[in-house]
């Protein structure tokens, strides 16, 4: 597909070298911030333990009289009117109560997981391996214009690799590092917030829509999207935390993911997409389910890992039937049970849910993340944090002191809300920074981490966001395939030809311009026509600097050298409408010797049925010396090289221009 590759193997050494090396620029920053942070702490710490004893030895500041101003520890939660969200703090605004249990379970479950996530985007196949291997498989099966999005973002990648790849590992980190440090408040919420556009990003670009519109959709294979589910995740952590107190969310969680367990076993039971498939005529059945763990037991991975999957793979081939058949019941009677209202169906369907999804993702998702180029652990391990979310959200909310009605809904309390700690006269607000400091360290600490997070996201963010605007793809594509220009100091041999036109050029008359010269086959139907694209590219580039520069074409076939033919060359591949291009051609004797002078080698095939050229760019300087020599590769045929060769084309221009 157009903008999936860029011709390379994942694993050139050029590419993977430039990646490992910005990532360990990157990483330099990073530890800067950790540093920051470690020095902020020990400073916050002792600015703690000085305030303890100013106020044991009698001297306590203006907040001492604060209630619950010294605990500032995780438990401690920002609410509109706090202090610390810059309004005016009353008594009934300090919250002493912890983190809602289901909450922090899905906030820390998912920070761990993007930060797995983000480092497995660190493997050195992903510059490279990202579109072949992992979009292109599931777009090039979807609709026209599900291929459209996903070679938007292809395209994208395929020509900033190593800012696309290098980004990726941040922003994830990033992400995951800011649910883990910010438990409550408006920092939780905004890491949310961030979550859930990032993901839907890489549900979009990256897993183009989690593979709804491709053939063979199934639950089992990781429908709809695992980073779905890590958008759920982020917008749960929106909500307000009184309707996670109440149980709310969770008993709403349950209900969804039961709908959702549901609506995939109808998907799965539905005839013709190969699941039924079982031993037919005596003769075991390659169906949809046995392909795909087949498919998934080549994958390079530790062999005891692939001898299950080639097990499971060969029981699926004889008894494919009764494998679907055991799936659609257990995902219906599922579905109805985390949907129940009695506890101990609940119980029991929380339970087998955790055996299926463990099930599924070892034996048919293959874990997710072997063969080089895995992101995630895939859908299983996310929905199953969702599930315990659920169920832990509705338990705790009981322990907290509250009972479920018997159908498990609004919960009632049987204790006055002591939650909220309330005096009768209006506590004293810190009002200058020092005080807040004094008051709330570990508070000012989190923020503080949570702004190194927010560094992190932007040390990817920002990088992607600019490469996503520069049409201009990066030069180390053609590095990684044809190698780097050589840098050259020489005098350029010069030439006397004619132009289309029959009027004489020589190399002297274009003295004061810049030269890029080719060799081009007005009638060949790969190479030239690849390389004259490349030319109009390199000339869009370099449209600013249009009256510095010449393009010069030389005819490199001994038999079709005609103006005619030149004309329609230009004609069909659109040269003829830049105003600085001129294509040359001579007598068979001087073009012959043009071609030695500039090591060209061009072989003519039997009877004239094909000629061979070695293609290369030479930039030439305004006094008429060879500056640098590109050896092209148009056969490549990608829209990453081409690109690629023109930016570091136009580039290489730029330098010599600048040099005069």
């Amino acid at each position: 597909m157009p903008g999936m590759s860029s011709g390379l193997a994942p694993g050139n050494s050029t590419i993977v070298s430039a990646f490992q090396s910005a990532l360990l620029h990157q990483a330099v920053v990073v530890v800067a911030l950790l540093v920051l942070l470690a020095i902020a702490w020990s400073v916050l710490k002792s600015v703690q333990l000085r305030s303890a004893l100013d106020s044991a030895g009698g001297s306590a500041g203006p907040t001492a009289s604060v209630p619950g101003a010294a605990f500032a520890s995780a438990g401690e939660r920002a609410v509109p009117g706090d202090a610390r969200a810059g309004g005016p703090m009353t008594g009934r605004e300090i919250s002493t109560d912890p983190e809602p249990a289901g909450r922090r379970l899905l906030r820390i479950s998912f920070g761990l997981l993007w930060v797995f996530d983000g480092i497995l985007q660190g493997q050195s196949s992903m510059p490279l391996g990202m579109t072949t291997r992992v979009i292109e498989p599931t777009a090039s099966a979807s609709p026209g214009w599900v291929q459209h999005v996903a070679n938007f973002g292809a395209t994208i990648w395929s020509d900033h690799p190593i800012a696309a790849s290098s980004a990726s590992v941040w922003i994830q980190l990033g992400i995951g590092l800011w649910l883990l440090v910010a438990p409550r408040g408006n920092w939780s919420r905004a890491a949310g917030v961030v979550s859930v556009g990032w993901g839907l990003v890489v549900w979009v670009f990256g897993e183009v829509f989690g593979g709804l519109f491709s053939p063979g959709v199934s639950w089992m294979f990781g429908a709809p999207g695992a980073v779905l589910f890590y958008c759920l995740a982020g917008a749960l952590l929106v909500v307000d935390e009184h309707r996670w107190s109440t149980g709310q969310i969770g008993r709403l969680l349950l209900r969804g993911v039961g709908l959702f367990f549901v609506a995939m076993a109808v998907v799965q039971a539905l005839p013709g997409r190969g699941f039924w498939q079982g031993r037919l005529a005596g003769v075991p059945s390659s169906g949809t389910l046995a392909a795909m763990t087949k498919t998934m037991a080549a994958t390079p991975q530790p062999h005891y890992v692939s001898s299950w999957l080639s097990s499971f793979g060969s029981f699926t081939s004889e008894h494919g039937f009764a494998v679907n058949l055991f799936v659609v019941i257990a995902l219906a009677a599922l579905g109805l049970g985390l949907a129940s209202r009695r506890p101990l169906v609940l119980r029991w369907a929380v339970a087998a849910s955790v055996v299926l999804c463990l099930a599924d993702w070892v034996l048919v998702e293959d874990l997710g993340f072997f063969g080089g180029t895995g992101t995630d652990p895939n859908s299983m391990i996310p929905l199953l944090v969702l599930i315990l979310t659920g169920y832990v959200g509705v338990t705790r909310a009981t322990e907290r002191g509250e009972v479920l009605s018997p159908e498990l809904e609004l919960p009632v309390n049987l204790e006055p809300d002591l939650g909220w700690v309330s005096e009768p006269e209006a506590p004293v607000v810190p009002r200058t920074w020092r005080e807040r400091v004094r008051a709330r360290p570990v508070y000012v600490f989190r923020v503080m981490a949570a702004l190194s997070a927010v560094a992190v996201v932007l040390l990817g963010g920002a990088p992607m966001a600019l490469a996503s605007l520069n049409g201009q793809a990066d030069p180390i594509v053609y590095r990684a395939l044809d190698g780097t220009p050589s840098r050259l100091d020489v005098v350029a041999p010069g030439f006397v030809l004619h132009d289309g036109a029959g009027d004489v050029v020589s190399l002297v008359n274009l003295r004061g311009k810049v030269v890029v010269l080719v060799f081009l086959d007005p009638v060949a139907t790969e190479g030239s026509p690849v390389l004259a694209q490349e030319l109009r590219r390199t000339a869009s580039l370099l449209s600013v600097d249009r009256g510095r520069v010449e393009f010069v074409g030389v005819v490199a076939n001994p038999l079709y050298r005609s103006s005619d033919a030149l004309e329609a060359f230009d004609q069909v591949e659109g040269l003829d409408s830049l105003p600085n291009w001129i294509y040359l051609s001579g007598q068979a004797r001087r073009l012959a010797e043009v071609w030695k002078s500039y090591r060209v080698v061009t072989h003519v095939g039997a009877a004239g049925s094909m000629v061979a050229i070695n293609y290369q760019a030479f930039v030439i300087d305004a006094a008429g010396n060879e500056r640098f020599v590109f050896d092209d590769n148009p056969g490549s045929g990608s829209a990453a090289f081409e690109a690629s060769f023109a930016a570091a084309l136009a580039t290489s221009v730029r330098q010599v221009l600048a040099a005069r």
